[in-house]
């Protein structure tokens, strides 16, 4: 079981939603410190001051930055590093939903781009193999990583693509040198603005209107954000978890290898031929 007591954590995208919750649920296992950087400036200010109010002064360090731009990325690890000397946690949480015309391709650059660029920076801190002390990573995926739907083909592309990189860089010859644990959780749908009919775009007008979200239930981010913490403590390097309908978190290793090997076996085969 992974102890989470005085750790240090970095978060993209905290200021609000799963995010804002679990920097909560982070203090309330008495982390040392944690890092939020996020463009939603008045709202992770507000955030921060009310849980070093709570949890004691300088808990919680607001840094407003772009995930998007690699030097925003570095503002945010020279403070870690400055204020304690290491890092041990980080959560890429980060992310939109917009199919948009003019919204894809930056969806493209935050839920995908920024992670792997982020997921990089994190390993180059932590890995024993360049002196560092190991840790943790998380990518935040999402149920549309096992699903197939038409309005929203580039986030179900860009939530795939954090599933498959996660598990990929999750792998042994990656974890046996650096000594990084990496995760992937996915998300059902979750009662947040990242939903909101305001922020979301689709591919396609027309398909658009005849789809709708209204009729789906959402569990509570709470719920989300406990299953990030249970995940966190329990999951081996290259798992995949689900959290989905407030039920407690699931460990779906087995299930995601399997559909993946029954790929890879139809490959062989066809290459034999």
């Amino acid at each position: 079981m992974y102890e989470l007591k005085n750790k240090v954590v970095f978060i993209t995208g905290g200021s609000t939603g799963i995010g804002a919750k679990i920097i909560e649920r982070l203090l309330e296992e008495n982390v040392k410190y944690v890092v939020n950087l996020d463009i939603a400036e008045e709202k992770g200010i507000e955030l921060q001051n009310k849980l070093n109010k709570k949890y004691g002064a300088n808990k919680v360090k607001f840094i407003k930055g772009d995930v998007t731009n690699e030097d925003h990325l570095k503002v945010a690890y020279d403070n870690i590093l400055k204020e304690h000397g290491c890092l041990d946690v980080v959560l890429n949480n980060a992310g939109i939903m917009n199919d948009g015309r003019e919204t894809y391709k930056k969806e493209i650059e935050i839920n995908v781009t920024a992670l792997i660029t982020n997921t990089r920076m994190a390993m180059d801190v932590m890995r024993k193999d360049g002196g560092g002390n190991g840790g943790v990573i998380m990518n935040m995926s999402s149920v549309a990583a096992f699903l197939q739907d038409s309005p929203y083909p580039v986030y179900f592309a860009t939530k795939s693509a954090v599933l498959q990189f996660s598990n990929c860089v999750g792998l042994p010859d990656y974890y046996d040198r650096t000594g990084v644990r990496v995760l992937t959780i996915c998300f059902g749908a979750t009662d947040t603005a990242l939903l909101m009919e305001e922020n979301l775009g689709a591919f396609d007008k027309d398909i658009e209107k005849m789809k709708s979200l209204s009729k789906i239930s959402y569990q509570k981010v709470e719920s989300a954000a406990r299953g990030v913490i249970d995940a966190l403590k329990q999951g081996e390097s290259g798992t995949t978890w689900l959290a989905i309908a407030d039920k407690p978190v699931m460990n779906v290793t087995e299930t995601v290898k399997k559909a993946y090997s029954l790929l890879t076996d139809l490959v062989a085969e066809k290459q034999k031929k």
